[in-house]
């Protein structure tokens, strides 16, 4: 049966002999989580048998448990298994391999219909209750009783309110405890409606974040200074921009030239047309080099200052 939490029905003979469910503890989780079997004890039971799943014979012969309590065990959790499936959501029913053994299979099976019957019976109980809860959704925490009251309440309860912490379902609490899921789904549901228990409210939700997004339609792309310098067609709409009092001046830049011994493409010349702008001509001393260097080691154009520069000493260069 699959869906959540889905399950597997066991039958032989037109009964059902075994359902396993991972919404309810099987046999070994109830023998081992209430105390009656330690984990070494089992570890060695295995051991013994061979590596059998279900060592029957050892847990008999070492006084562990009678043959009819393994019984009883195994019929309460197939039960048990049951009505996890069937307070579920089922989605489809398929058949599965017949070599495919069960876990603890019963001796005497069930009948399909009453094994159905007497976990939608127990469905049914569940919902009539003043706080019905399901046995994989609702998390629980304690309510604020006093410890006079917590101290009178029978141990099955006091367990209950020991493991709600807000975090584990009835299902959770069933696989920690070694009791059924119906049992402790029951359980819950009626010390929600005593008080001892409560749901936990929904989170509140974060303050919303504002986001100032400015108008659209007051912005408008400008050229970077960098593509300016590259194409003087795009400086000379920046300059009449500037001239407008749209923008920060630019800086005039000479265009790059083919580096020395590239074979650089030779681009088509563009021949000025009537209404072609004028391009913007550097007025001499506007760069500052001139000024900056010494009278006597000016050069007169750009490659005598390159040449300059690269004879000036730093203590990096040591030259």
């Amino acid at each position: 049966m699959s869906g959540r939490p889905g399950g597997v029905f066991h039958l032989r003979d037109g009964c059902v002999v075994a359902v396993e469910s991972p919404g309810a503890p099987g046999p070994e989780a109830r023998l081992l989580r209430s105390g009656r079997v330690s984990g070494e004890q089992w570890a060695e039971l295995l051991r013994e048998s061979g590596g059998t799943r279900w060592p029957e014979a050892g847990l008999v012969a070492h006084g562990y448990a009678g043959a009819a309590q393994l019984r009883v065990v195994c019929m309460m959790a197939m039960q048990d298994a049951a009505f996890a499936v069937v307070a579920g959501d089922v989605e489809a029913c398929d058949p599965l391999d017949a070599a495919f053994e069960p876990y603890a299979p019963v001796a005497v099976g069930e009948a399909p219909g009453r094994l159905l019957q007497d976990a939608a019976r127990k469905l049914a109980a569940v919902t009539a209750l003043p706080q019905p809860v399901r046995p994989d959704r609702e998390r629980p925490v304690p309510a604020a009783v006093p410890d006079e009251i917590r101290d009178q309440l029978p141990p099955p309860q006091k367990e209950l309110l020991t493991h709600a912490d807000g975090r584990r379902t009835a299902r959770d609490i069933a696989f920690a405890t070694g009791l059924g899921a119906y049992t402790v789904t029951v359980g819950m549901a009626r010390m929600l409606g005593e008080g001892l228990l409560e749901l936990p409210g929904e989170p509140e939700s974060a303050a919303p974040v504002t986001v100032r997004i400015p108008p659209t339609g007051a912005l408008r792309q400008r050229p970077s200074a960098a593509a300016a310098a590259m194409d003087p067609m795009v400086f000379s709409a920046l300059a009449s921009a500037v001239a407008d009092g749209e923008g920060p001046a630019p800086e005039p830049r000479p265009l790059p030239g083919p580096l020395p011994g590239v074979n650089a493409p030779s681009l088509p010349r563009r021949e000025p047309g009537v209404n072609a702008p004028s391009l913007p001509r550097r007025e001499p001393g506007a760069s500052g080099i001139t000024e900056t260097l010494a009278p006597e080691r000016a050069g007169a154009n750009w490659r005598g200052f390159f040449r300059l520069r690269h004879r000036i000493w730093t203590p990096d260069s040591g030259t």
